[in-house]
């Protein structure tokens, strides 16, 4: 299961505005080949600073996961993730 990740840490500011971009964000995901593995489940933090939500989402491969991002859809969706939230998100190429 090589193919690339998104890797997401997120502060949720305001949840409904919130809750407005992961109903768009999925649908715009899923369309890229996307498949969540770990959405905001409990987390253990060992060195560094967390955060409230975590992601991570695979994707068939880097290019697929950038095109995403950068699809009218995602960034539809986006347009309701930067004013109700702090967030960091990389792409990863995966390893065989």
């Amino acid at each position: 299961m090589a193919g690339a990740y998104w890797v997401a840490h997120v502060t949720v500011t305001n949840p409904e505005e919130y809750a407005r971009y992961a109903e768009l964000a999925g649908p715009a995901i899923v369309a890229f080949g996307g498949k969540f593995l770990a959405r905001g489940g409990e987390v253990i933090i060992k060195e560094g600073q967390g955060h409230a939500r975590n992601v991570v989402i695979w994707f068939p491969s880097l290019a697929d996961a950038n095109a995403c991002y950068d699809s009218p859809a995602y960034q539809e969706a986006m347009a309701f993730a930067k004013d109700s939230s702090i967030r960091e998100l990389i792409l990863i190429e995966g390893v065989e």
